[in-house]
């Protein structure tokens, strides 16, 4: 009888542990979610190449940049994927080149259907699905309409403003007319007049990174610096002026800091957290820093790069990157192999375990890269196109049409037109400042047939 009993007792334990088996099937990927890491992608705006210690900057303090660089893997050849804001934002999201991504320029800011389509898959979407809870926090950029959205592109919580630059006071969008309020709080429009904006979106990170859940995180971290206006912090103007620096390199390097230090109040979010052990963050800039007239035609630094925003000689396209994963990755590390911001998305996943099905990337997974300085970088060819600029690189060789020279001149914007073909070659001239076109004619062909062939 006592055998009888407990026989049914081992029974009745089966059926509920399978009882429990089919209950987190019925749930799908999100039973196993918290063993996934957290994903956190900061992104800053207009920042120059070389405006970090751990990129070459001298004159800057960056100390929280700088110790994310310690604990990671840097990249020294790593490009945006425009030289303006939305495509190049909508690549990172979408893992494609902004053509196919749907965004080939900037968006308008009035509320119209102009924006990234909603039929497109981002990062937030794909890791949604597998049981993330995902927050957008910062500049949007993407679409001002509803269905342009961050709320229809994956994400669950998003914070910000929806346009191009606000002023960080008054939240008024001045970028283009007609001026309007621009400050959202899950798709509706709220105010907080006088509150510094880079404040508002750390308190809106550090509350979403540090909310309780089952779920790991993925936080989208779009801060607006250090795009104009530069309202820097007192602290860090008066710093820099005893120092004797003057603009346009004082503004924008107290913006720079100040964004330093908002970016250290995140990182410290996920630390007091607990779960910077289980987190990967990535951090890149979004483009190169701005000489517009607006930005005091400059104060940010390439190093010894030609060209800014708008002009797709190095100077516009190379942008600071690293990714750091404490325990799992490398670190401290860099990668001179050439990558993209197309390869977040399908890097993201393949550190995360989770498939890939049904994406059709650009970007190429850089975990090959990231743990083995010997690898070869997985492009065989990159193209950028921003009409009617064009370029492309393959190995060392880079060729280029009708661009722009953005590289700033004291008191003015320089434009200067570059028609093409204009070929480099990275490895020997990084600077961009000897056109190879006529002595490598080969190359230039073969180049050019690149830069028309339709993707299949």
């Amino acid at each position: 009888m006592r055998i009888a009993s407990a026989l049914l007792i081992l029974t009745l334990l089966a059926a509920l542990a399978t009882c429990g088996s089919l209950f987190s099937a019925d749930r799908g990927q999100t039973a196993a979610a918290p063993e996934r890491p957290n994903i956190l992608i900061i992104l800053t705006d207009d920042q120059g190449y070389a405006d970090i210690g751990a990129f070459g900057a001298t004159d800057l303090e960056t100390p929280h940049l700088d110790r994310l660089a310690s604990r990671g893997v840097r990249f020294t050849q790593f490009y945006a994927g425009a030289p303006i804001c939305s495509p190049s934002r909508a690549s990172l999201l979408t893992g494609k080149t902004p053509e196919r991504a749907g965004v080939p320029t900037n968006v308008a800011s009035r509320v119209t259907i102009d924006g990234m389509p909603a039929a497109q898959v981002t990062i937030a979407e794909r890791l949604k699905e597998h049981g993330y809870r995902t927050g957008m926090v910062g500049k949007w950029h993407l679409g001002a309409s509803p269905v342009t959205g961050p709320g229809n592109q994956g994400f669950d919580f998003s914070f910000g403003h929806i346009n191009g630059c606000i002023d960080n006071y008054s939240h008024t969008n001045y970028w283009e007319e007609p001026y309007a309020h621009d400050l959202q709080l899950n798709g509706q429009q709220v105010y907080r007049p006088g509150k510094y904006f880079p404040d508002l979106i750390v308190q809106e990170a550090e509350r979403f990174i540090s909310e309780p859940s089952d779920q790991p995180f993925f936080l989208y971290f779009a801060i607006n610096m250090p795009h104009y206006p530069y309202q820097g912090d007192p602290r860090w103007l008066a710093h820099y002026k005893s120092q004797g620096m003057e603009n346009p390199r004082l503004e924008y390097a107290a913006f720079i800091s100040t964004m330093d230090d908002k970016i250290g109040r995140v990182l410290e979010a996920v630390e007091k957290a607990g779960e910077l052990d289980n987190t990967i963050i990535i951090f890149q800039s979004d483009h190169g820093f701005s000489t517009e007239s607006r930005a005091n035609f400059g104060g940010g630094s390439a190093g010894n790069l030609r060209g800014a925003k708008f002009s797709l000689f190095e100077g516009g396209l190379r942008v600071p990157a690293m990714i750091s994963w404490p325990g799992k990755l490398p670190a401290p590390a860099a990668r001179m192999q050439f990558a993209v911001s197309a390869d977040w998305f399908p890097t993201i996943l393949d550190l995360a375990d989770i498939p890939a099905d049904g994406l059709d990337f650009d970007g190429k997974s850089l975990v090959p890269v990231i743990m083995d300085g010997a690898a070869a970088t997985p492009h065989d060819h990159y193209i950028w196109k921003w009409d009617p600029a064009r370029a492309v690189r393959k190995g060392d060789w880079k060729l280029i049409y009708d661009t722009f020279d953005t590289s700033p001149l004291p008191g003015q914007s320089q434009s200067v037109a570059i028609p093409g073909p204009y070929l480099v070659n990275i490895a020997t001239d990084e600077t961009e400042s000897q056109n190879l076109a006529a002595a490598h004619p080969e190359i230039v062909r073969e180049l050019s047939a690149l830069l028309e062939e339709p993707k299949p």
